[in-house]
C-alpha cells in the first residue's frame, strides 16, 4: 500500500495590523476612512458658518458622529430610552438634538474669572448642568450647535477651550492639582504640560491617532493622577545624580480589557520631557494598531512590544539619544485626593472639597466663585477623582471658608464614602450606558452615611459607579467596583444592576502597588440593593480583618462565600 504525504500547509499570513511604518496608511475600516479623508479639526469652520446657522438636521452624519469629537462635542442620550434598548439602536435612533460638551482643563487649573465663565456659560446655554469629570474637564449636557460659536467665544476669551477634549487624539493632560503650591513637590510639572499644550495640542501632526491618547503628569510624591491608567505618564522622582525629574510609564487603559502601564526605567529631564511625550505619542502614531478598533489603543502595542522594546524604539528612531535609568516612585505618603485643609509652601492653605460624585452646576460654581472672591482666592484646581481644591486662603479665613463651601454642599470633611465613591454619566446622557449612575451613587451615600453613622473606617473604601462595561469611572481599580448592566429577575424580566469587582487600586498611602479587581463569577447586585451589599460588606471587613488590613487586602484574602 502505497502511503501519500501530505505537503505541509504554508504559514497563513497575518493579517496587516494598520501600522503606518509597517504597513502603509491605506485605510482598513471606516473610521480610518473618514479620519483621512477630513481631518477632524477642520469641522469648527463648518459648525460655525453651516451647522450653528442651519442647525441640528443640517449636520452631515460623518461630522456628526466622528469629527464633533474633535472638539469636544458628543450627541447625548435621548431622554425616555431604557437599558435594554442601548446595544440594539442606531445613533440616529438613540440621539437627541443636543450634545454633550467637554470643556478641556489641562492640570486642572482655573482662574476664579475662568470659574464664573464656565458658570454662566452652564447658565446660559446648558440648563445648568455641569460635571467635573475623573480627567479634570468640566462637562456640559443640552447644548445646542446654534450656541456653540459663542460658547466657543466665552471660553476662548477666558483662556479657555474645547480642542481636542474628545477624539482619537491627545485628550486632557492630567496634572497633579497641587503644582507649583506643596511643600513637598518633587518637580512643578506646569511647565512641561503648557509646551505640550501650546506645541502639539491642535496641531495636525497628531490629530489623527489610531485612538484616544491619554497623557498624566505630576511631580507630587502622593501619586495623585492615576499614572498607570494613562497611555503616556511623567511621575516625578529624584535621580540620585541628576536630581529632580520624572519616571517614565506608558500603555495603562482600562475599559473592558484593562492593562495598567508599564514602567521603562528610563529618568527624563524636566527639558527632556516635551520631546520624550512628543516620541511616545509618535509611536502610537506610526505604530499603534488601525485595523481593528478595539485593539487600536496603545497598551494593545506594549503589551505585545514589551517595555524594553517600547524604550528602545522611542530612544532609537525618536529621540536620537539614550535616557538614563532612574529610580521609580516612592510609596505614596498621603492621599492622593487632596480633600481638606493643608498648609502650602507660601504659608497659605489649599482646601480640596468633595462634590457629590462630581456633580455640580453652573449656580454653584458660580457661587462657588463668590465664595473664593470673599476670601481673596483667585486659583482652583479640579481633580482626577471628581473633585475641587480651592486655593490661596489665609489661615485666619479657613474654618469661614470651609464653612461657606459646606453651605455648598462641598465638603471639605466628607464623610469617608463621599469622600472615595465616582461615578461616570450614566444613562441620564450617555449613549453607551446601560443603567443611571449619578443618582444612584448620591443615594447610597447618604443612606451609608445613615446606617454606617458612628462606624469608624480605617481608611476611605472607594466605590466606583459605571453604567457599562467601559470603565469611564475606573471600575477595576476601586475597592468596590461596579459595572452597570441589566440583570435577570425571578419573574423573567430585568432590572438594573451591576457587576461586582472587588480589591482593585492605584498606587496611594494605603498601597503600595497598583492593581486589578478580584472578579467573582455570579456575583452581582440589583441597584435596588446596592446600599444592603454595600453596608454588609463593610460590617464583614471590619469584622474580619487582621491588624492594619485594607479592604481590597481582605477581598483578595478571604473566600468568595464572604464576598457574596
Amino acid at each position: 500500500m502505497t502511503q501519500t504525504t501530505r505537503a505541509p500547509r504554508a504559514a497563513r499570513k497575518p493579517k496587516p495590523e494598520g501600522q503606518w511604518k509597517v504597513d502603509g496608511r491605506d485605510p482598513l475600516n471606516p473610521n480610518e476612512v473618514f479620519k483621512q479623508a477630513d481631518d477632524g479639526l477642520n469641522v469648527r469652520t463648518r459648525i460655525e458658518e453651516v451647522y450653528s446657522r442651519e442647525g441640528f438636521d443640517s449636520i452631515d452624519p460623518q461630522d456628526l458622529h466622528g469629527r464633533f469629537r474633535w472638539w469636544g462635542l458628543y450627541t447625548q442620550r435621548r431622554p425616555g430610552i431604557d437599558g435594554g434598548r442601548t446595544g440594539s439602536l442606531s445613533d440616529a435612533e438613540i440621539e437627541d438634538k443636543y450634545f454633550m460638551m467637554r470643556v478641556r482643563l489641562d492640570g486642572g487649573a482655573l482662574t476664579r474669572e475662568q470659574l464664573r465663565v464656565l458658570g454662566q456659560i452652564s447658565a446660559d446655554f446648558a440648563r445648568d448642568s455641569a460635571d467635573i469629570t475623573d480627567r479634570q474637564n468640566i462637562q456640559y449636557h443640552w447644548i445646542r450647535v446654534e450656541d456653540v460659536p459663542e460658547i466657543w467665544r466665552r471660553l476662548e476669551d477666558a483662556g479657555l477651550d474645547t480642542i481636542e477634549a474628545c477624539g482619537d487624539v491627545p485628550r486632557v493632560i492630567l496634572g497633579s492639582p497641587l503644582a507649583g503650591i506643596a511643600a513637598d513637590e518633587i518637580i512643578d510639572p506646569t511647565p512641561v504640560i503648557e509646551r505640550i499644550k501650546s506645541t502639539w495640542i491642535g496641531s495636525p501632526e497628531f490629530s489623527n491617532l489610531p485612538r484616544k491618547y491619554k497623557t498624566a503628569i505630576t511631580g507630587h510624591p502622593s501619586l495623585d493622577v492615576v499614572h498607570e491608567i494613562n497611555d503616556c505618564a511623567l511621575v516625578g522622582v529624584v535621580h540620585p545624580e541628576l536630581g529632580p525629574g520624572y519616571d517614565l510609564w506608558v500603555g495603562g487603559a482600562l475599559s473592558v480589557v484593562p492593562f495598567l502601564g508599564k514602567r521603562l526605567g528610563a529618568f527624563v529631564t524636566e527639558e527632556q520631557a516635551p520631546e520624550v511625550w512628543k516620541g511616545v505619542t509618535s509611536i502610537f502614531r506610526d505604530y499603534g494598531y488601525r485595523r481593528l478598533r478595539n485593539r487600536a489603543r496603545l497598551k494593545f502595542l506594549v503589551q505585545d512590544w514589551g517595555p524594553e522594546k517600547f524604550r528602545q524604539v522611542l530612544q532609537d528612531e525618536y529621540l536620537g539619544y539614550e535616557l538614563a535609568d532612574g529610580p521609580a516612585p516612592e510609596k505614596a505618603a498621603t492621599p492622593g485626593d487632596h480633600i481638606g485643609v493643608h498648609r502650602q509652601k507660601d504659608g497659605r492653605f489649599y482646601i480640596g472639597v468633595a462634590p457629590r460624585v462630581g456633580r455640580v452646576s453652573g449656580a454653584k460654581l458660580l457661587a462657588l466663585a463668590d465664595v473664593m472672591a470673599r476670601y481673596g482666592s483667585d486659583r482652583l484646581r479640579t481633580t482626577p477623582h471628581q473633585k475641587l481644591v480651592v486655593l490661596d486662603i489665609e489661615e485666619a479665613d479657613v474654618e469661614s471658608v470651609v464653612a461657606d463651601l459646606d453651605a455648598l454642599d462641598l465638603q471639605a470633611r466628607p464623610s469617608a464614602f463621599r469622600r472615595s465613591t465616582v461615578a461616570c454619566t450614566g444613562i441620564e446622557y450617555c449613549k453607551l450606558a446601560i443603567v443611571e449612575t449619578k443618582q444612584t451613587a448620591s443615594d447610597t451615600i447618604d443612606e451609608l452615611e445613615r446606617r454606617l453613622d458612628g462606624v469608624e473606617l480605617p481608611h476611605p473604601i472607594s466605590m466606583h459607579v459605571n453604567g457599562c462595561p467601559n470603565s469611564c469611572a475606573r471600575i477595576q481599580t476601586a475597592d468596590i467596583g461596579l459595572k452597570g448592566q441589566l440583570l435577570p429577575t425571578e419573574d423573567g424580566g430585568q432590572k438594573p444592576g451591576y457587576q461586582v469587582h472587588l480589591g482593585g487600586g492605584l498606587a496611594a498611602d494605603d498601597r503600595a502597588e497598583a492593581g486589578l479587581g478580584r472578579t467573582v463569577r455570579g456575583l452581582k447586585v440589583f441597584q435596588d440593593d446596592l446600599a444592603d451589599y454595600v453596608e454588609k460588606l463593610v460590617r464583614r471587613f471590619l469584622a474580619q480583618r487582621t491588624e492594619n488590613e485594607t479592604f481590597a487586602e481582605w477581598t483578595h484574602r478571604v473566600e468568595e462565600s464572604e464576598l457574596a
